[in-house]
């Protein structure tokens, strides 16, 4: 690659960077935040799933934003404003406050990370330099993860709030290396219906329900759950209808008949419920159940970054051997044994006990994230690569807030009388579940068609060759060697 190629690839990997890393700040920061603005657990829940709702809501208006506006203009303006608002979220007075502001971050990392992905994917070569881009790409999230645990607990025990500062300064200096760098491309002009609000609505408002009844479905009566749920599937009807009738539709229906992209954003959002769900039990069982401090469970945690390293090393040639899918199911298949492994909880547990469960995750993390990527997006048009890459982010986050949601329902139902320590084990029954069901809908290769002989073409059975002579291509006679 060329150094400028170089330079946008690097910008990009900041702003994911950035994204990585704040999640993984806030994840191990939550007791803190808890103890400083009082929440209880649900409350706090609502502080992570505001992000990735946000983020998993307007995903697919981002997407099709890039590829309308330009990839330029949607990555660079909402990464100014979810600068501001990381900001905002820092000065929160009460729990509302804050999750009103990760809300507003979140929709921003739904316009920017589509945009970067799309400048990559219709940007670089179709290939090996492509392939590589992705797989760089996707690894660097899994740093800014890494980098985010151990941050985020240096942060968060000087005082929570810089927990949301800090990302402030990595924006900005994301924000002044890409305005010179992230090239201007030229697409179709918007017409005035080429932006699809009553679907981005309708489809937001849909996820934000149905995660809202998971999550209250063991506090609350049974009939207002069912009538959550009731009007969350509503909304999500009314969205497909809309994406049918409407002349510029956030998601083509036609690109939904792509084998290959559906079973991959189903494995991302199994997968993604998985993983956030026990990051969310594990940092509280450390935290509240085993009395650690918010470093030392930074540092705990830190074994699951294991990809920020493997996922452009290690991966890149797992792939160039196995292909993707192959190592998108070995990845699997790691996350079921890590989270079987981690089930036996206890009070007095030797950490040496727990690192592989959690090193076993960070190596699966590397082998699905990058080579999940590249399935979902392979083979699609290069004008609706941002809708593939925002149907797939959007999986991930959907799943994330799923995920959470539902191992916070289960952990406070099995809490009801007073045991931490088996509602914890219980929670962690949602991310095992998850993952046997990621194993089970992973993309797989399709068997390639041998291609029909011609007529009277057909090559007889290949010929018995003596000593110094070989068969000919196809069986015609022999030749020498």
């Amino acid at each position: 690659m060329s150094g400028r190629a170089w330079g946008v690839l690097l910008v990009l990997c900041g702003a994911i960077f950035l994204e990585g890393a704040d999640v993984a700040m806030l994840s191990v920061a939550l007791p803190s935040i808890r103890a400083g603005l009082g929440l209880t657990t649900g409350e706090l829940q609502w502080v992570m799933s505001a992000y990735v709702l946000g983020y998993g809501g307007f995903m697919l208006l981002g997407g099709r934003a890039a590829d309308l506006f330009g990839r330029r203009r949607m990555f660079l303006l909402p990464l100014a404003v979810f600068l501001v608002f990381s900001g905002l979220g820092g000065l929160a007075g009460d729990g509302w406050t804050l999750v009103l502001a990760r809300f507003v971050t979140g929709a921003c990392a739904a316009f920017m990370t589509p945009a970067g992905l799309s400048v990559i994917t219709t940007g670089f070569p179709a290939g090996r330099q492509r392939t590589k881009a992705l797989l760089v790409y996707s690894g660097t999230a899994g740093g800014g993860f890494s980098a985010g645990l151990v941050v985020g607990g240096l942060l968060a025990a000087a005082g929570w709030r810089w927990v949301f500062f800090a990302p402030v300064v990595v924006a900005a200096l994301v924000l002044a290396a890409g305005l010179p760098l992230i090239p201007r491309t030229r697409g179709p002009r918007p017409a005035r219906t080429g932006l699809d609000l009553s679907g981005a609505l309708t489809v937001t408002g849909g996820l934000l329900l149905c995660v809202l009844a998971v999550e209250r479905a063991t506090h609350v009566p049974l009939a207002q759950t069912l009538a959550t749920l009731t009007a969350s599937l509503a909304l999500l009807f009314a969205f497909v209808r809309i994406e049918r009738r409407s002349p510029a539709p956030l998601v083509r229906p036609g690109i939904l008949r792509t084998p290959s992209l559906v079973r991959a954003n189903l494995t991302g959002l199994l997968f993604s419920a998985g993983f956030f769900g026990f990051q969310f039990i594990a940092v509280l069982y450390l935290r509240e159940l085993r009395g650690w401090s918010t470093l030392h469970t930074s540092l705990a945690m830190l074994a699951m970054g294991a990809d920020a390293v493997l996922a452009p090393v290690l991966t890149p040639r797992l792939v160039r051997r196995f292909g993707n899918t192959r190592v998108i199911l070995g990845g699997l298949l790691l996350t079921v044994v890590a989270y079987a492994a981690f089930l036996p909880l206890g009070t007095d547990r030797a950490y040496a006990a727990m690192f592989p469960s959690l090193l076993l995750i960070g190596v699966a993390f590397a082998l699905v994230h990058g080579p999940l990527t590249i399935v979902a997006t392979d083979g699609i048009a290069a004008r609706e690569q941002g809708v593939a890459g925002g149907l797939l982010y959007t999986s991930f986050q959907f799943g994330a807030a799923l995920g959470l949601s539902a191992a916070t329902a289960v952990a406070t139902a099995a809490a009801g009388g007073g045991d931490l320590l088996g509602a914890y084990r219980t929670a962690l029954l949602v991310p095992l579940l998850a993952a046997v069901l990621a194993t089970l809908v992973a993309p797989r290769n399709r068997p390639r068609r041998a291609a029909p002989e011609p007529r009277g073409l057909t090559p007889p059975k290949p010929a018995l060759c003596g000593p110094g002579t070989r068969a000919r291509r196809g069986g015609w006679g022999c030749g020498r060697r």
